[in-house]
């Protein structure tokens, strides 16, 4: 099917690029495996988004359990920019921060959901317990945090890298009573 504009295709198999706007093109396919990003790969995905001068809003967290706080989060998010890069949180991280137990499901699964999402242009799971490396190799213009942050609670390291090369940091508001842990004390598991 012609749509009359061939930059519209996305990119091809093996290139690294960011989704199109759906919303605009309904009928592209879209592969959600193109929007995993293997966290070698990140720095030359970084570049090609540069060279289409997009303005690249990262974020990052566990998304263990996918409910509405996160993708209302995360539509914000990729609102504030071109192009909304996620950096997951690994297994072992995960477990070392939310405890015994978590998380639910594992890193590839939580990568390929988000992947999934309209609003998600690239998905990397990086390997360091804070974000802190992943945003020196994503080296967003624009770091999104949840509402459950303040700039005075965010790892400062962080915050101090973002300032230092001019980005900006934007605290999302949150949606109430939305949580993993929320949902797994109504299913009777330990949060």
């Amino acid at each position: 099917m012609d749509t009359g504009n061939q930059q519209c295709a996305g990119p091809r198999p093996g290139q690294i690029g960011i989704a199109k706007p759906h919303a605009r093109f309904p009928l592209l396919p879209m592969n959600f495996r193109d929007k995993l990003i293997p966290w070698e790969d990140l720095p030359r995905w970084r570049a090609a988004v540069r060279a289409r001068r997009a303005t690249l809003v990262a974020t990052n967290g566990c998304f263990d359990l996918l409910h509405v706080g996160h993708v209302t989060y995360l539509e914000a998010a990729r609102n504030l920019g071109d192009a909304l890069l996620v950096g997951l949180t690994r297994d072992l991280h995960v477990q070392a921060l939310k405890g015994p137990g978590r998380p639910v499901n594992p890193e590839q699964d939580r990568a390929a959901v988000l992947a999934a999402l309209a609003c998600v242009d690239g998905v990397c799971i990086f390997p360091d317990l804070n974000a802190l490396g992943f945003l020196a190799a994503a080296e967003p213009d624009i770091y999104a945090k949840g509402g459950d942050y303040t700039l005075d609670t965010l790892n400062q390291e962080e915050r101090r890298f973002i300032e230092s090369r001019g980005g900006r940091i934007v605290i999302l508001p949150g949606v109430p009573s939305a949580s993993t842990s929320a949902i797994l004390a109504r299913m009777g598991a330990k949060p």
